[in-house]
């Protein structure tokens, strides 16, 4: 006696932490998207206890911005919840040590000169050697901790500062005029960009410390170094990686990575509602019903 199997609509887990518990800016893109596609979307925090993760089809990491003062903490929930993870716990540990910018950089793809720092001596060497500086936590994120470096040979972490280890960079001047760029690479292709400008008082993009952010085309330069950074990380790590941001800027007049973000980069929904389509999809084609 033949038995009636009924379909249910693929469960999505969208990761995100306490502060944004609601989604990401411009989250209902996201959320209609997926209804769209026959997916049943659902935002939960990643260190709530109550939340069965073995019931996912599929899980996407989206806004858990917090995971730089928890690090050890959000690796371990990482490495705990399954293959359903996108980019995986492997990619998420590489990635969240900004160190990972040398090994690009080594590997030959257009970075921003990044020197990894254990000590403050080697801070000082490295902003010596550049000039005007930029010193970044290794593990940060939203920007914070970020400090601009005039002379390298006197600095000393803030007391209230990041403690190490730190990147240390030369200062971008174009930031002042250009800003920073980012292409967003879903499913092996660059699918949309936006343009990120400081404030006049800042060196940093983010909406907190008076960035703005608008929608523009997408670059065939910018596509191509945004796709050559993502096929660098997949043959560096083995790994496949579903989506990513990839951040850069204009030095000596050539397009370098500043960043490349596959953890928990925003999509920046409020400005391209449209990216939400694309990683909908991505999503859909990893996804199968379950029956009951």
């Amino acid at each position: 006696m033949e038995q009636n199997v009924e379909a249910t609509a693929p469960l999505v887990l969208l990761v995100t932490s306490k502060e944004w518990a609601e989604g990401e800016p411009g989250h209902a893109a996201l959320d209609r998207a997926l209804e769209a596609n026959g997916l049943e979307g659902r935002w939960v925090v990643w260190d709530d206890l109550s939340v069965d993760w073995g019931a996912a089809d599929v899980i996407a990491v989206r806004s858990t911005w917090d995971y730089d003062t928890r690090l050890g903490e959000f690796l371990g929930w990482a490495s705990g919840v399954g293959p359903a993870l996108l980019n995986g716990a492997h990619v998420f540990r590489w990635n969240t040590d900004k160190q990972y910018l040398v090994e690009l950089q080594d590997a030959g793809l257009p970075v921003v000169p990044t020197v990894a720092a254990e000590t403050v001596f080697d801070v000082r060497a490295a902003a010596d050697r550049f000039g005007l500086s930029v010193v970044k936590p290794r593990v940060g994120a939203g920007g914070r901790h970020i400090e601009v470096v005039s002379d390298g040979r006197v600095w000393l972490p803030q007391p209230d500062g990041h403690q190490g280890p730190w990147i240390v960079q030369p200062l971008v001047e174009s930031i002042h005029h250009d800003g920073e760029t980012s292409v967003f690479v879903i499913g092996g292709h660059p699918v949309s960009q936006v343009e990120k400008l400081p404030s006049t008082t800042d060196i940093r993009v983010h909406e907190q410390f008076g960035g703005t952010a608008r929608s523009v085309e997408l670059s065939s330069e910018a596509a191509l170094l945004a796709a050559d950074a993502i096929a660098t990380v997949v043959d560096l790590l083995g790994a496949e990686v579903v989506y990513g941001r990839v951040d850069m800027m204009r030095h000596h007049g050539k397009l370098v990575v500043s960043e490349v973000e596959l953890t928990e980069p925003g999509l920046y929904l409020d400005v391209l509602p449209l990216n939400a389509l694309p990683f909908a999809e991505a999503i859909a084609n990893r996804a199968v019903p379950r029956t009951w």
